[in-house]
């Protein structure tokens, strides 16, 4: 099922950046894919809010994830220069706190989402939320 949704995920994002080319802000291109998932049939959330647990304390919207699809998968947008190590640890981390088992970290600042290393697929290594 998440590898299928994988699928969707990718073309998507491929139509997206095919369509609107490198140069935009990250909010246009978190935009666009979310409308292109939803012509897709999935069900998407923009700028969602999550809560985690720290010390016994609830922590109220502590961070936001740009994009949920299917309440499964967490995707992450970007339009840098370059996908550095902290951008996938913060992405690791959203899936930690949030539970989901997967993620995809997509740089749309890029001539090729596939060769030039903008398009990565995060897999959560825990069992429940902290």
């Amino acid at each position: 099922m998440e590898t299928e949704l994988g699928y969707q995920i990718l073309g998507a994002a491929m139509e997206v950046h095919n369509t609107l080319g490198p140069g935009l802000l990250e909010s246009a291109y978190q935009k666009a894919l979310a409308h292109e998932l939803r012509l897709r049939g999935f069900d998407v959330r923009r700028e969602v809010p999550l809560n985690f647990e720290y010390k016994g304390v609830q922590l109220e919207e502590a961070y936001r994830a740009d994009i949920i699809v299917d309440d499964k998968v967490i995707i992450e947008t970007k339009a840098v220069t370059e996908i550095i190590p902290i951008f996938t640890m913060q992405v690791l981390t959203y899936l930690k706190l949030s539970g989901l088992k997967l993620a995809y970290l997509i740089n749309f600042n890029s001539t090729s989402l596939i060769y030039n290393k903008s398009f990565y697929r995060l897999v959560n290594r825990y069992n429940q939320p902290q």
